[in-house]
């Protein structure tokens, strides 16, 4: 499934507040869909490195202001419409799945907000559970990790929140495991990560990849000693989306919906192909 990322903010390291008003995030959700997006993920926080998330970030009430108008739109226009709410608030998270939003993407696993598992579970709705290394502010003083330190960390602390999820009564029929690409690891990180996702599996749970625009495709595009900037990493992008495909990502988090869709497709056929009896 491709999720289509729509930033309600002012300070976006991808779009820098392109789609900040209602309007013109209504507008870009639309064209998304008409693109081939399969679930619109809203977010009225940035996460960015460096940002104050999950300690003194937007108030619960400024965020309800930027995302609830676009989703109770999107919902009046597009009733069959799947929206995913990105926050880790469950103020938040409660208010978006009463106005249509029927998924809750939270960065923090659920453990930012002592109330946010018990209200996904009462909600029924449908929870990512992303993993991140620290917050944002911490990233850059974060220890270096050895693949398969990494590995082990991700997939313990995943499993680990996964099962306080259950504990609270979310069915694990509605969790969605995400390994944060970019989330508190470093650029060179995150290759090892892709490279081995596909032992991520053995978690039982469908895995997200939201590995778009990230800068650790930047700097490996690096020319003249600077990363590469937002605007020029679409190529780069579709290499992670198609590397995460062939291993198993059952769910893409991507700006670039068109595109992502297309190498989607032919990612999907090699792997149709290889488990074909006729393939050769």
């Amino acid at each position: 499934m491709i999720m289509g990322v729509l930033n309600v903010t002012p300070d976006s390291f991808s779009d820098a507040g392109r789609h900040f008003s209602p309007a013109a995030a209504v507008s870009h959700a639309l064209a998304m869909l008409k693109q081939g997006a399969d679930i619109i993920d809203i977010g009225g926080e940035s996460t960015r490195p460096g940002s104050k998330t999950g300690t003194a970030g937007v108030a619960v009430k400024e965020e309800l202001r930027r995302v609830l108008p676009v989703i109770e739109e999107l919902r009046r226009r597009k009733p069959d419409i799947l929206i995913s709410i990105d926050t880790y608030k469950s103020e938040v998270a409660r208010s978006a799945v009463l106005a249509g939003a029927e998924i809750v993407n939270d960065v923090s696993a659920g453990r930012w907000d002592p109330a946010m598992l018990s209200t996904v579970a009462e909600l029924r709705c449908g929870v990512v559970l992303m993993h991140m290394r620290g917050r944002p502010k911490d990233w850059r003083r974060l220890p270096r990790l050895g693949a398969d330190e990494l590995l082990k960390l991700v997939a313990g602390e995943l499993a680990a929140w996964a099962e306080a999820a259950i504990r609270h009564k979310v069915k694990r029929e509605n969790i969605v495991l995400d390994p944060g690409f970019g989330f508190g690891k470093n650029f060179e990180e995150n290759y090892p990560l892709l490279a081995r996702f596909h032992e991520l599996h053995r978690l039982g749970f469908p895995l997200l990849a939201g590995t778009s625009r990230k800068s650790f495709i930047g700097r490996l595009l690096a020319r003249d000693g600077k990363d590469a900037p937002v605007e020029k990493r679409s190529n780069g992008t579709l290499a992670t989306v198609v590397a995460s495909i062939l291993q198993g990502a059952h769910i893409v988090r991507i700006h670039d919906v068109k595109p992502a869709l297309e190498a989607a497709r032919v990612a999907d056929a090699v792997l149709a192909a290889a488990t074909s009896k006729n393939f050769f």
